[in-house]
Formats: C-alpha cells, sequence, structure tokens
C-alpha cells in the first residue's frame, strides 16, 4: 500500500518534538496491531540492521504470555552488571515512551528516538511502505542500538513471536517465559496455536530456555525442527524461596543461594537460566548485585506515597492474576501484622481492606479476571472503575456489568476518567488500607500520573 493513501499529516522533522513524531507513527498506518515481517523486512534491510545485529551485538529474545518484562529486565541487569554495554527494549510503557528503549538501564533521550524515527522514515518512504506505530517504534530501537554499538540486545516480543517485528533480529538465545491464553484474535485460542506463534522466534541451533513445566507439543515440535537444546523448569533447573530474603537457584552444574529480587521468582529464575546457559562472562558477584538492584515498575510495584499503601501491577489475564493473587495473599498478611503493630488497638478505626482500581481492555477476558480476583478470599471491600484514556479501553458500563456478576453492587464505584477514580480510592480509603491497581499497563500509568499530579 502505497504511503500517500494512508498518511493524514505531514512528516515530522528533526525539529519536531518526540510527542509530535509519536502522534505521526499513530496515523500512518490503516491499523494499530499488523502483524507479519513482509513490510517490515525490506526497511529494516534497508537501514542495515539486520546484519549489523548479528555482527556485533549477542541478542535474547524473549516471548511469552506473561512475565516478559520481568525476565528481560532481570537478563539485562545482569548483563550490565557484568560490564557489557547493555540494550533492553520492552513494551509498552507506563509513563514516558522512553521507557521502551534503554541502553545499560537509562532511558534514551528524546532527541536520540527523534533523530532515529527521522532515518526509519526515510527508509520507509523509499520503500514505499506503510508501517505500524509498534512497527516504526521497534525498528527505531533497534536502529539506536546498532548505531550505539551495543554488545548485548535483550529484546521483548511485543505480540506471539513468528510475526513480530523483533523476530527480524535472529536471537542467540530464546527464552519463551510460559503459554497462555490471551489476544485470541492475533494468536488463536488455544496453547498448541498460540505456542507455534511464539516457537516462531526459535531458529537453528538455538538454546531455548522454556519458563513452564507443560508444554504446548507445537513447541516441542519447533524444538525439534530447529534440533535446539531446550532447558526447562522443573526438569533442568529448579528455585525455591528459602525466606523473605534468601532463595536457591540450582541446575545440573550449580546450586546458588541468592539474594531475593523485587521480582517474581520464576521469571528470574528463567532469567538466570538464560544468562548462566549463554557464552557471556558473568560471575555471582554481577548476579547477586543485578538481584539487589533490579526493579520493574508496575509488576508487583509495592509504594507507599500519598499517605497511602499501593500496589500495582500489569495483571491483564488469567494467568497474569494467578501470578499477582501467589504474592498478594502473603503481602496481605505481612501488611495486616505491620498495621497490627503500628495502630492503636483502641483507636476506633476500621479494619483494614482492600480497595481494588480497575479498568482494563475491552478486548480482554475481563470475566475470568474479576471471577478470580473477587473469589480469591481476600478482603476487598470496594472497587473504584473508569474508562482507560486508550482507544481499545473497556467503557466503564462494560466494566459495571462484567463486575456486577460477581460483586455486591453497592461495592463499585464508576467514574469517567481513571485520575478521578484515583482520587476517589484515595479518598475512600484509610492510611491502613492497601489500594491494588490493576487490569492493564494503562491502567497503572494512569494512576501513576494521577498521583504524580496531585503531589
Amino acid at each position: 500500500m502505497s504511503d500517500s493513501l494512508v498518511a493524514t499529516s505531514s512528516t515530522p522533522d528533526n525539529q519536531s518534538s518526540l510527542t509530535e513524531w509519536l502522534n505521526y507513527m499513530q496515523q500512518i498506518h490503516v491499523s494499530a496491531i499488523d502483524m507479519g515481517l513482509s513490510r517490515v523486512l525490506p526497511v529494516a534491510e534497508a537501514l542495515g540492521l539486520v546484519q549489523s545485529a548479528k555482527n556485533d551485538a549477542y541478542v535474547f529474545t524473549v516471548a511469552g504470555t506473561n512475565g516478559k518484562g520481568s525476565t528481560t529486565a532481570v537478563i539485562a541487569q545482569m548483563c550490565q552488571a557484568a560490564g557489557y554495554k547493555t540494550a533492553l527494549y520492552q513494551s509498552p510503557h507506563l509513563s514516558v515512551f522512553n521507557e521502551r528503549v534503554r541502553i545499560d538501564g537509562e532511558m534514551v533521550s528524546d532527541e536520540t528516538l527523534i533523530n532515529a524515527f527521522s532515518k526509519v522514515e526515510a527508509a520507509r518512504l523509499q520503500c514505499d511502505l506503510t508501517l505500524s506505530f509498534f512497527e516504526m517504534t521497534t525498528l527505531a530501537a533497534l536502529l539506536i542500538f546498532a548505531e550505539a554499538n551495543c554488545e548485548v540486545w535483550v529484546l521483548e516480543v511485543g505480540l506471539g513471536g513468528r510475526l513480530d517485528v523483533v523476530n527480524i533480529i535472529d536471537p542467540d538465545m530464546a527464552v519463551i517465559t510460559n503459554i497462555g491464553i490471551d489476544h485470541i484474535d492475533w494468536l488463536g485460542d488455544n496453547v498448541e496455536d498460540i505456542g507455534r506463534e511464539k516457537a516462531g522466534i526459535l531458529r537453528d541451533d538455538i538454546t531455548l530456555i522454556y519458563g513452564a513445566t507443560t508444554m504446548p507439543d507445537s513447541v516441542q515440535q519447533a524444538i525439534d525442527q530447529h534440533q535446539a537444546r531446550c532447558y526447562q523448569v522443573g526438569q533442568d533447573f529448579a528455585y525455591q524461596s528459602l525466606d523473605s530474603a534468601t532463595w536457591q537457584y540450582s541446575n545440573a552444574a550449580v546450586t546458588m543461594q541468592l539474594p531475593r529480587p523485587a521480582l517474581s521468582l520464576i521469571n528470574t529464575a528463567n532469567a538466570l537460566s538464560a544468562v548462566l546457559a549463554s557464552p557471556l562472562d558473568i560471575d555471582i558477584s554481577a548476579i547477586e548485585q543485578a538481584l539487589q538492584t533490579v526493579k520493574l515498575a508496575g509488576r508487583f510495584d509495592y509504594r507507599h506515597t500519598q499517605q497511602r499503601h499501593w500496589l500495582f501491577d500489569v495483571a491483564h489475564n488469567e494467568q497474569g492474576v494467578e501470578f499477582l493473587l501467589a504474592q498478594l495473599v502473603p503481602l496481605w498478611q505481612q501488611h495486616l501484622a505491620e498495621q497490627h503493630e503500628s495502630i492503636d488497638s483502641h483507636s476506633g478505626s476500621q479494619p483494614a481492606s482492600i480497595k481494588m482500581l480497575f479498568s482494563m481492555l475491552g478486548d480482554k477476558d475481563i470475566d475470568h479476571v474479576v471471577q478470580r480476583l473477587s473469589q480469591a478470599g481476600l478482603p476487598i471491600s470496594e472497587w473504584f472503575i473508569a474508562e482507560i484514556d486508550y482507544p481499545r479501553a473497556a467503557s466503564t458500563e462494560h466494566l459495571y456489568s462484567v463486575l456486577s456478576r460477581h460483586v455486591e453492587q453497592a461495592q463499585i464505584h464508576q467514574f469517567d476518567r481513571l485520575k478521578e477514580a484515583t482520587q476517589a480510592v484515595m479518598q475512600a480509603s484509610d492510611a491502613q488500607d492497601l489500594i491494588v491497581v490493576c487490569g492493564s499497563f494503562h491502567t497503572i500509568g494512569e494512576a501513576l500520573a494521577a498521583l504524580t499530579a496531585d503531589q
């Protein structure tokens, strides 16, 4: 499709702002998601991207239904701690676009992004092709990594694997965190179809870290086809929590007692397995340093701000909610114990409860997520809901209709915008309560923006 048939505004230049560029790239293609590599590859080749990555960098590519962000964050932090110049690409972002593109842990500047966008746009026009927002921005990130001569690239797949733009770069190490039902409109409605798409990141004779104890036949078939080496959790490596400060990782060659990170242990174990299976020189001190410093906003992200206790988690499907609840139940017990010690038992205050600040995208399985949260046995006293400011957002009315199947209507409070819901949950909560914010990356981002604006 010719560019002239789709473009709706003039091309920005290097004097334009990052916002102008991002807005422009959201307008130049007919759909927000358009899977396939046929349009992307010619542009990538015009930029010299594919060859550059293979010549100069060691590439980790991480696919999966949940846990990709945490896994890529841990891999990157370990490589960086070992002294490698490390590129990290993740999506989506919570607050600012620059979060997606990092080198040695630092977000790249607006100027760096604009310069890369300009080069990608020139190559796109030269090829007379249209690209989606995600394709344009991912190519720009890869170009930035190549031009910065990063030694290690850690790439998070955006959607699926086989047809995702990240897959134009051949990985040296592949990770599939897990396979659940999500994005059924693009990947299929069963684990075999979804597994086949995610296993599309494999290459001949590659090593795969597989982070779930059950594996679809389609993934095993891809492993056999590519004669890949597979290390699977529960078979080839294992992990266990020792106490609140330490955990143990083991495989056939090594057993390590390590500091407990702020991220989930399964994702950390998958990341560590990938690093240990690579030829990179990363010793135990770098691993320990990384685990003590790695963080990722919005992933079981506990904060105390504005005299309230908050937990932010991007869980947006049934499997993600299971991860959240596995960690939330013990956190709640710890929270209750701490509140019991700090609050005068004669103060007359209400018992501590959980307030939910919640919104999701309309194409997600909202019913299963709400059902699991509401039946987890947690003292959720109120739900505060609003529509996210995003094209695929579920309306407040739809959220209410789903919630009311599982929750007393008197417990549900509706608002037009998440900022209003955020302000309302603060006013309705007490200092001993826990406010849980979940349902989408966009839910977390808008809630954090509202909190920042109020400070």
